[in-house]
């Protein structure tokens, strides 16, 4: 399990990276066509729009996964570690259905319901380029569901607050 995790979170970060990359090269030769030549470039602009997408998403999954996305956790930290499993569960559950079918259900009828609509500027449909919903969901479901199988684990150790944040709050 943790070698496919570790390839999971290699492999996103990756991706991300090189979306990234892509990111930037589509806006710099935005800018180039656009004050140089002048002549903007209209595809760049919504490649780079999609990119944009597609690199938000596939980040969000990583920081999901790292458990680096913003949780405001002062009160569960007070709660007995029994109580912050049950807290954290309610969390990852609702989390998890509202990925299910807002992500995952939803992007794949978005998608199906766009996926013969061209595109006037790019090569790939619109159904296409909406694939970043279900699918950045899926990958969401899958850290969730690590999440999950780690609260039910005997090695959930709950909410411990940082050092600084110790410093922070003796400090008021």
């Amino acid at each position: 399990m943790t070698t496919a995790r570790a390839w999971l979170d290699h492999s996103l970060r990756a991706v991300c990276v090189a979306l990234f990359a892509l990111l930037v090269g589509l806006v710099a030769w935005q800018v180039f066509t656009r004050l140089v030549l002048g002549q903007p470039s209209a595809w760049s602009e919504e490649a780079a729009r999609h990119t944009f997408v597609w690199v938000s998403l596939i980040g969000i999954a990583i920081a999901v996964g790292e458990k680096a996305d913003v949780i405001m956790d002062f009160l569960v930290e007070r709660l007995p570690r029994s109580l912050q499993r049950v807290a954290d569960l309610l969390a990852y559950l609702a989390t998890l259905a509202f990925v299910l079918y807002v992500m995952v259900f939803g992007g794949l009828q978005q998608s199906m319901l766009a996926w013969s609509q061209k595109n006037p500027l790019l090569p790939l449909s619109q159904g296409q380029l909406y694939l970043a919903l279900p699918i950045a969901g899926v990958l969401l479901t899958i850290y969730l569901l690590i999440h999950i199988a780690g609260a039910f684990s005997s090695r959930y150790v709950g909410h411990v607050g940082t050092p600084d944040e110790d410093l922070e709050a003796a400090a008021l």
